[in-house]
């Protein structure tokens, strides 16, 4: 998205100064065209006038040059003919808007001419007028408007200023609009919820950097140390076979974090993923056989109906991974691991020790895990159900952990895709914030 930066101010003054040029234009035409029709008509209405008015004059006088005399005054000029066709008058000039021709009982004959010049010197004065009039209007008004411009787009200029305090490094403040159901209130609004956000977000990056670098110390610290001990150990110490175990261990608890991290980094970045077929209960049942080969006397299980879904297989069957691992590190060697897939979606279910109420959204964080069941020991990295709840919300579902009298319970829940034509998109929206510390 590119925004256009023009001058708002500029803008804003140059469009009401057009307007305003605009509408000064149509009203000068408007009054010039009005003022020249009623001058028509109210010449028309002299002439008659002074038609009548020479009636009475010839009823007086009888038809004559005094007649004619008398009733040319005020631009108006008159050829008179009388019954015996003699003329008087000055006649007609040689530019003349209106003319009236009035014949009386006894033969007389006048024609009455206005003339052009009169009423043009009402017309110009009148567009002077109107000219001088609307350029002093626009004057003012630009220089009224840039004031007033000014003044309506000072908060424009706070924002400004708060956003470059901010860059600065001076966080925490805010905007904080008087009315925030206005324009510029419902700018300063989002404004504020963006900087709320994004401050949020740098805090809980900066946390999850942290506990991410710590997680990655305790392994690593390992790693050292056993290879030290090794290094310095004679070839023929009967601890060292147990030393290369530790050493594998650490290592491999260090890599898990690793590609926990980079899974969830990938997520973040808005990773597709494929669009295929992919049965829900099939996954399943890999995953038991899965869980089955790593711990043979562990008691999971499969069942359900088969359910089919447009996704990527590989990311769901880590999502049905995550949990079982999940499970049975909660419960023990000893525990029990349910997985039923239904008409939306699948439930994984354990007999262990359950997650309490207060902390069943919590989970889902990054780095998090509940002290009596998930610990470091476990060899988990507390990225797992973030990773999770990620994959199954880019599918179009959810997954929650489910309120249980006994044991843990998560349910993933699937909209049905009919248009495997879109490929799937990880947002980092749908990953869940790092809420640790």
């Amino acid at each position: 998205m590119t925004l256009k930066t023009v001058s708002l101010r500029r803008r804003v003054a140059a469009g009401v100064l057009l307007v305003l040029v605009v509408v000064l234009v149509t009203l000068v035409v408007l009054v010039d065209v009005l003022f020249a029709a009623q001058t028509s008509r109210d010449t028309d209405i002299a002439l008659r006038q002074r038609a009548v008015q020479a009636g009475q004059v010839i009823q007086r006088r009888g038809p004559g040059p005094a007649v004619a005399r008398s009733l040319e005054r005020g631009g108006v000029r008159v050829d008179l003919v009388t019954p015996d066709g003699r003329t008087f008058g000055s006649g007609p000039d040689s530019e003349t808007s209106k003319q009236l021709t009035w014949s009386y009982p006894d033969g007389t004959k006048i024609t009455f001419y206005a003339e052009v010049e009169v009423m043009s010197q009402q017309q110009q004065r009148l567009r002077r007028l109107l000219f001088l009039v609307g350029l002093g209007a626009i004057t003012v008004t630009g220089v009224v408007l840039i004031w007033v411009v000014r003044r309506a787009l000072a908060p424009l200029d706070a924002m400004t200023s708060l956003a470059q305090a901010i860059a600065g490094g001076h966080r925490g403040g805010r905007l904080n609009p008087s009315s925030p159901k206005t324009e510029l209130g419902r700018v300063a609004v989002a404004f504020d919820g963006m900087l709320d956000s994004l401050e949020g977000s740098e805090q809980r990056t900066r946390r999850f950097v942290a506990d991410a670098a710590h997680e990655l110390r305790t392994p690593i610290t390992g790693v050292q140390a056993v290879a030290e001990a090794l290094v310095q150990a004679s070839p023929d110490a009967p601890d060292r076979d147990q030393m290369s175990l530790l050493l594998v261990r650490e290592a491999r608890r260090a890599g898990r974090l690793v590609d926990d991290l980079l899974a969830l980094a990938q997520l973040d970045a808005g990773l597709e993923m494929q669009r295929e077929q992919v049965d829900l209960l099939a996954l399943a049942e890999s995953e038991v056989t899965r869980t089955r080969l790593l711990a043979p006397d562990f008691d999971i299980e499969a069942s359900g109906t088969p359910l089919v879904i447009t996704g990527d297989g590989q990311r769901l069957a880590q999502v049905m991974a995550n949990l079982a691992d999940n499970a049975r590190q909660a419960t023990g060697p000893g525990g029990r691991v349910r997985i039923l897939v239904d008409w939306a979606g699948f439930t994984v279910s354990d007999n262990g020790p359950g997650v309490p109420d207060s902390e069943r959204e919590r989970i889902f964080d990054r780095l998090v895990r509940l002290d009596d069941s998930r610990d470091r020991r476990s060899g988990g990295s507390g990225l797992g159900l973030a990773i999770a709840r990620g994959v199954v919300r880019a599918h179009g579902g959810n997954l929650s952990c489910e309120p249980s009298p006994s044991g843990a319970v998560f349910r993933a829940v699937f909209r049905p895709h009919d248009e495997p034509t879109r490929p799937i998109r990880l947002n980092r929206a749908d990953i869940p914030p790092d809420r640790t510390g």
